[in-house]
């Protein structure tokens, strides 16, 4: 059951995050928001449980007092003698300011009730069981709540405020609230009822069941909304640092000489923002170590390579000299390829926007000029940032292959929401899905020609992760090879 339990939780809280909005600040307003409506909540429910237990023990006090004041009344009344008791009823009207209303009636008042409630309940119930204990002689007892408007007195046909206002206005009206009346009537013989009537003291006077007031309700909002402005200006301002490192890290695949970020925000934030900066300056120390390295490798190779071919003019042996001439060829061959990898996948070249139907149709026109080969489809310009260099040896690399071994080419461009996809498809024998990742490999060649030096599907993958995307490989279904090609999009240069 436990385990049960605890999955059906993990189960609602993946659900609640996955539906919140993705932004660090929105996440924290409704979390924050969450919270307070929980803790409100839990707090109310508490308060709200031990109040009413406290109202509730007060009213039943307060009602046992009156209903003894009651039976105090009726014992008053019942010892008069029945010529007596008009005139004093009229004297206690005449001069105002009762707390009851008493009435002689020769029949049932009938009471219009007001809705049901516990605390009605409490009070009705207090009233019957005192009034039954201290009047033991009387067996009909009748209590029940009314609203003054609809309050009869004296006789069926009569309202209350069809009396005279010194009669009533001190004992039962209590403008502007007007609570509900305590109406009891007890039957003391036949045709001869006591009507007493009574509002119960404050501050039960309105027999208010309501959880929440009004006010209280304007202060939780007025708390939640302070405390939700004060926690939108304090994660908006510790975000900021935390969206330029996001943004730097973008642009630090595409430009490695970008300014230091500013130190500022949160401890944490700060050391992450330290750290950052370091990794820059050593990644730019690297790239250029190795610009130095691989310019020192080329130039101090080309001396030995020249030296070496001069001296196998100087050998008789024709065979000798045809294997010396080749391995120095495959020598200057794999400089020549380093070279190139390194420079074709340099990351120093600047970031603009492209207009990628053009790049692509200005690609397609050196293999159109004879038979059409290469076929763009894209209905509209499709702008995006990168280096365009790179980018353009990117894709003329892929289409190139394409040609060569597929003979035609179809290259489909697709914007999306947060990327821009480039699909090309050719018509050759594809590439084993043994050998997929293998052609990515520096001198890694499925050809059985001597033309190229397998590198130019690992430098066209590097350029496609420089910008941050990825380049995948399939077989068509019916016939040749395609790939896939995945950008997101920038909303500005580097990201």
């Amino acid at each position: 059951m436990k385990h049960r339990l605890s999955r059906l939780i993990n189960t609602y809280t993946a659900v609640i995050i996955r539906h919140l909005p993705r932004s660090l600040v929105s996440r924290t307003l409704w979390l924050t928001l969450l919270s307070v409506i929980l803790a409100q909540g839990i707090a109310t429910t508490i308060w709200y449980g031990q109040s009413k237990q406290r109202e509730l023990e007060g009213l039943t006090s307060t009602s046992t007092s009156m209903a003894l004041n009651f039976a105090s009344t009726v014992k008053f009344f019942q010892s008069l003698p029945l010529q007596y008791r008009h005139i004093v009823l009229d004297q206690l009207r005449n001069m105002g300011g009762t707390r009851f209303f008493v009435s002689f009636n020769t029949e049932e008042i009938l009471i219009d009730p007001i809705p049901e409630s516990e605390l009605k309940r409490t009070a009705v119930s207090t009233f019957e069981e005192v009034l039954k204990e201290k009047l033991p002689r009387q067996d009909v007892i009748k209590v029940e709540f009314s609203r003054p408007e609809n309050l009869h007195v004296l006789k069926n046909d009569i309202l209350l405020s069809d009396l005279p206002k010194s009669w009533a206005h001190y004992s039962l009206q209590f403008e502007p609230f007007n609570p509900p009346i305590l109406v009891v009537q007890i039957e003391l013989a036949t045709d001869e009822w006591l009507y007493i009537a009574a509002i119960l003291p404050s501050p039960h006077m309105m027999l208010e069941d309501e959880i929440l007031s009004a006010q209280q309700v304007m202060f939780i909002v007025s708390i939640t909304a302070l405390l939700m402005i004060f926690t939108y200006v304090m994660v908006k301002r510790q975000t900021r640092p935390l969206k330029r490192l996001a943004q730097a890290a973008n642009e630090l695949s595409l430009d490695i000489e970008q300014p230091p970020l500013i130190e500022e925000g949160a401890t944490e934030l700060v050391t992450a923002t330290q750290a950052f900066n370091r990794m820059q300056m050593r990644l730019r120390r690297y790239i250029e170590d190795r610009e130095h390295l691989f310019s020192a490798i080329s130039h101090d190779l080309k001396t030995p390579i020249t030296r070496l071919r001069l001296r196998v003019e100087l050998i008789d042996d024709e065979r000798q000299i045809t294997k010396f001439t080749q391995d120095l060829d495959e020598l200057e061959l794999m400089v020549k390829g380093a070279l190139q990898c390194v420079k074709d996948t340099d990351i120093h070249e600047n970031v603009s926007e492209v207009d990628m139907t053009t790049m692509l149709n200005s690609i397609a026109e050196q293999h159109n000029i004879e038979h059409e080969k290469v076929s763009i489809i894209s209905g509209y310009s499709v702008l995006m940032f990168c280096k365009p260099l790179a980018m353009k040896r990117c894709l003329s690399n892929l289409i190139n292959n394409g040609v060569k071994y597929g003979e035609c080419v179809e290259v489909l461009i697709k914007e999306n929401k947060h990327s821009i996809d480039f699909i090309i498809q050719d018509e050759g024998p594809g590439i084993p899905e043994s050998q997929q990742e293998r052609v990515f490999e520096p001198y890694v060649r499925l050809a059985s020609d001597d033309e190229g030096h397998g590198l130019g599907m690992g430098i066209s993958k590097n350029i496609i992760h420089a910008h941050g995307g990825d380049l995948t490989l399939c077989n068509r279904d019916e016939k040749g090879l395609e790939i896939k090609i995945s950008i997101p999009k920038m909303s500005h240069r580097g990201g």
